[in-house]
């Protein structure tokens, strides 16, 4: 270390410092929270919307207004609940400015394995097309809640700040959803 400066190139920071630093105009501490969160906000928007540039544009949206909006972050460590409440929002804002479509993008499904089986890359092509298909019938809040829950592991009332529900209509919404998906994937059990 020369001239005293600090380097922290060899240990990553957490959020709230990144947060922090961001708040005071350092970009590259923003760009590194945007690189640590957008693949989990892809993700989501990509399962809620069911499209590839609707969900790329509102990560895009999201992290613009998110640092634009820095300011009013009062508690660091409540970026990433936000992150998922404001990606969450603007997901349930596009479903509900949409005019109801019948086309699925199944590009949202993952190829199988290349060295699997072929009957076996068939059955796991055609699960993943009959679960996105089966999200698609919950309402848009159902689904909201189910993926959070199911696929990024939020709590309860975690997922109850960001849809602005209380935890026992997050469990009501998720239960309702378990249930529904679970009737139209009987088949594949």
């Amino acid at each position: 270390m020369k001239g005293g400066a600090v380097t922290t190139t060899s240990v990553p920071l957490d959020d709230a410092t990144l947060v922090s630093r961001a708040r005071d105009g350092d970009v590259r501490a923003y760009e590194q929270l945007v690189l640590r969160y957008q693949g989990l906000m892809f993700r989501l928007a990509l399962k809620m919307l069911h499209h590839r540039g609707d969900a790329e544009d509102v990560v895009q949206e999201v992290f613009l207004s998110v640092w634009r909006k820095l300011g009013q972050l009062h508690d660091d460590h409540a970026f990433v609940g936000w992150l998922y409440r404001s990606t969450t929002n603007r997901c349930l804002n596009v479903i509900r400015a949409r005019k109801p479509q019948a086309d699925v993008d199944l590009e949202l499904a993952e190829s199988p394995r290349r060295d699997a089986q072929p009957e076996h890359a068939a059955q796991v092509s055609g699960q993943l097309e009959a679960l996105n298909s089966a999200l698609q019938t919950l309402t848009p809040q159902q689904r909201a809640c189910w993926l959070l829950r199911e696929v990024h592991g939020r709590s309860y009332d975690e997922i109850g700040e960001i849809v602005g529900a209380n935890p026992t209509a997050v469990r009501g919404r998720i239960a309702r959803a378990r249930a529904q998906l679970a009737e139209v994937m009987k088949a594949w059990r």
